[in-house]
C-alpha cells in the first residue's frame, strides 16, 4: 500500500478512481509541527507556498512532492534536495485564462464597456472613434507553455499575427506562431503583449520602460502571470504618457493591492482580483494532474509537469 501524505485534506477532493484508491492510503497531516513517530510516506501533496514543516515531512521517506496550483514563485525550491521529484499542476487553468486574455483584448479593440449606451446617442450607427479588431493585429505572448499555446490557438482564427518567447529554444508547438529569442524582438511593434510566463530570476522586472516603448503606440498589456514581471514605475509612466494605451492587470504586486493604490483608479487600467483562472472546473482541476501522476507513480512511469528547481518552474 502506497502512503500519500497530504497537506490539503483527507483526499476526498482528489476523486481517485476505485482501482487507484485501492492501492493508496491518504493521510492528512498538519502544516506545522512534527508528524507522529513512525509515520512515513512515499508521496506528499502540498500547497505551492511555504509550509512550515515541509522539510520535516519530506524527511519521512518522501520520493515525490506534488504542488497543487501553477505558480510556485512563493515555494522554497531550495528545500527540494537531490533525489526528490517535484511536480505541479501547471496547465490546469489554460482554458479559463486563455479565454480571459482574449476577452481583455477584445474589450480593448471593441471599446467595451464604453461602447454600451444608456441613452440616445448623438449619432446612431457610427461610434465616435473607429472600433478595432484582432484581425491583422500583432499579439506577443511571453511564456509559451500550456496557457500561452491555448491563447495562440484561440487568437489565430481571428486572423491575428502571433509571436511568442519562451525559455527554451524550440520550434513552435502551434503552427503559424513566430518564435523569437529575446524580449525586444517579442515586443517590437506589438499591439497586445500578454504575460503568462512564470516569475523567476530571469523574468522579474523583464518588462521595463524599454520593452514598453518598443510596443506599438497605444498598445495593450495583459498580465495574467505575476506582477513583478512588470516594472511598475515604468508601467505607470507609459500609461500616463499615452505610449501605452491600456493595461489589463489580473496579477498585480502585491496581492491584494493596498487601499488607495494608483491602479484602482487609473483610467487606463482594467484591474481584476486574480480571477482569470476561475471556471466551473477549477476545483476538480486542482487535482487532475495529481491523479494522472499518481497512477504513473504506482506504475513506475515518468511523471508529468516535473519542476526544475534550477530554473524555477
Amino acid at each position: 500500500m502506497l502512503t500519500v501524505l497530504s497537506h490539503v485534506g483527507d483526499g476526498t477532493a482528489f476523486r481517485l478512481p476505485p482501482d487507484l484508491a485501492g492501492q493508496v492510503e491518504i493521510v492528512a497531516i498538519p502544516a506545522d509541527g512534527e508528524l507522529p513517530e513512525g509515520l512515513i510516506g512515499q508521496v506528499l501533496i502540498s500547497r505551492p507556498t511555504l509550509v512550515p514543516n515541509f522539510a520535516h515531512v519530506v524527511s519521512r521517506g518522501v520520493e515525490w512532492v506534488h504542488l497543487i496550483g501553477t505558480g510556485i514563485d512563493d515555494f522554497p525550491l531550495d528545500l527540494v534536495g537531490p533525489g526528490l521529484v517535484l511536480t505541479n499542476s501547471r496547465g490546469m487553468s489554460a482554458i479559463p485564462i486563455s479565454e480571459w486574455a482574449l476577452a481583455c483584448m477584445l474589450a480593448v479593440e471593441k471599446r467595451l464597456p464604453d461602447a454600451w449606451i444608456h441613452d440616445e446617442p448623438a449619432v446612431w450607427n457610427f461610434p465616435p472613434e473607429p472600433l478595432g479588431t484582432l484581425h491583422g493585429r500583432t499579439v506577443a505572448i511571453l511564456g509559451f507553455g500550456g496557457i500561452g499555446t491555448a491563447i495562440a490557438d484561440r487568437l489565430l482564427p481571428f486572423g491575428a499575427r502571433v509571436r511568442a518567447l519562451r525559455h527554451r529554444d524550440l520550434p513552435s508547438p502551434v503552427e503559424g506562431v513566430e518564435m523569437v529569442r529575446d524580449i525586444h524582438a517579442l515586443a517590437d511593434g506589438a499591439h497586445h503583449l500578454v504575460l503568462v510566463a512564470p516569475l523567476t530570476g530571469a523574468t522579474r522586472g523583464l518588462v521595463d520602460a524599454e520593452v514598453l516603448a518598443a510596443l506599438a503606440p497605444g498598445a495593450h498589456l495583459v498580465n495574467v502571470a505575476r506582477g513583478p514581471i512588470v516594472h511598475e514605475a515604468a508601467l505607470r509612466e507609459a500609461l500616463d504618457s499615452g505610449r501605452l494605451g491600456w493595461a489589463s492587470i489580473d496579477a498585480p504586486e502585491p496581492e491584494p493591492l493596498p487601499s488607495g493604490h494608483w491602479m484602482y483608479t487609473h483610467p487606463q487600467v482594467r484591474l481584476s482580483a486574480h480571477i482569470s483562472w476561475n471556471w466551473p472546473g477549477a476545483g476538480s482541476g486542482l487535482f487532475e494532474t495529481f491523479r494522472d501522476n499518481l497512477a504513473r507513480f504506482v506504475a513506475g512511469q515518468p511523471l508529468l509537469n516535473v519542476v526544475d528547481p534550477a530554473v524555477g518552474y
